[in-house]
């Protein structure tokens, strides 16, 4: 991704022992990563797991019930102030999608004391290393994201061949989907929550709190981990391997940099073209109706895309030779990267987790059982 400085920090305290994700100072007998002969790390790791796997399944229940209480509310409303209701209903959304859950992350990895003692959000944003290097990663990270959502429009393709059911095309080309009878009002709202807010507490979420509670055990395994939980939280399967493979990309810039500036402002600029087409449909709906010039923008915005995607993927295979030059180390060697991933996996916690997450990426059968 570029000539960074990758420097794999070891942190210690002044009495020469690791810090521990939560915060800890690492100073209790039978909890140090680095206790000889491994169990203590490996009872730490699974701890680590088993919290995540637990603020996760925080995330999926707020997401049904935010769904539930969003459902009731334009139940109530009917036709009858439809943009007062949107917002609420965005607001709903925010703070059970958003706000609770980081919170509840936040609380269980001690978080508050941590990166207060460390200098609060400065130490997440902090000026990262090789600023314009590393947004200069943006074609190439564009490139390789859509270029798997295109890998998996074919495959969908093909099944639904065989099924008879659809190909999901506007799912995969249209992350927030762009009706030109959106109003405009409820438009900007959206832009607003894709381009600010979502970068903003998802980067803080996911490669802040989650991606340093996995730091002590490898950033490599932290990259592979919260780059999944990123792909899982965003409740569609059919996006599924396009933002696990942004995760990857915006996992690795977060190690290179070690800072979350970059990340969150190559976060919002791709949010910021989906936003974009939201808007302009919006625009042009209010103006035109149901005109052709929405599909004459839409066409055009494919046919950006798809350029983009092309010159992406180039970009990237061009920068595979630095990528395999700047390894990531693996600080707990003893145990490889693959069972580590096992025993994230193997985790209860985690295992209650991907059920919720079926039920999102599915048919919701979870809320039709309560709804009952």
């Amino acid at each position: 991704m570029g000539d960074f400085e990758f420097n794999e920090k070891d942190e210690r305290d002044e009495h020469g022992e690791r810090n521990l994700p939560d915060g800890s100072g690492g100073t209790e007998p039978g909890n140090r990563p680095d206790e000889p002969g491994g169990v203590a790390t490996v009872r730490s790791y699974k701890d680590v797991c088993a919290r995540l796997g637990f603020v996760m399944s925080v995330y999926f229940i707020c997401r049904i019930l935010g769904g539930m209480i969003t459902g009731l509310l334009v139940g109530l409303s009917g036709d009858n102030g439809r943009t007062a209701v949107y917002i609420m209903s965005m607001s709903v959304t925010v703070i059970m999608v958003y706000i609770v859950p980081l919170l509840a992350t936040a609380i269980v990895f001690k978080s508050f004391r941590h990166y207060g003692e460390a200098g609060g959000l400065r130490a997440l944003y902090k000026k990262p290393r090789r600023l314009a290097r590393a947004l200069g990663t943006f074609p190439a990270m564009y490139g390789l994201g859509y270029g798997i959502a295109l890998l998996t429009l074919l495959i969908s393709y093909l099944i639904s061949r065989v099924t008879g059911g659809q190909t999901f095309i506007e799912d995969l080309f249209r992350p927030t989907a762009a009706d030109p009878s959106t109003s405009v009002a409820n438009a900007v709202v959206m832009v607003f929550l894709l381009v600010i807010v979502a970068p903003v507490l998802e980067e803080i979420w996911v490669r802040g709190i989650m991606y340093d509670a996995l730091k002590p055990y490898g950033c490599g395994i932290a990259i592979v981990i919260s780059s999944i939980l990123f792909g899982l939280m965003h409740g569609s399967m059919h996006m599924l391997f396009y933002t696990t493979a942004l995760g990857f990309a915006l996992g690795y810039i977060r190690y290179a940099t070690d800072s979350l500036f970059v990340v969150t402002i190559l976060h919002a600029i791709i949010n910021a073209v989906a936003a974009g087409l939201l808007l302009i449909s919006a625009l042009a709906g209010s103006v035109y109706g149901e005109s052709r010039l929405f599909n004459t923008v839409f066409n055009i915005y494919i046919l950006a895309m798809l350029i983009l995607i092309v010159v992406g993927v180039i970009a990237f295979i061009m920068r595979i030779p630095v990528i395999r030059k700047y390894k990531i180390e693996n600080v707990w060697s003893e145990i490889s990267p693959g069972r580590k991933t096992a025993l994230f996996f193997m985790s209860i916690p985690v295992i209650i987790m991907l059920v919720l997450a079926f039920n999102e990426h599915t048919n919701d059968w979870l809320r039709s059982l309560i709804m009952v």
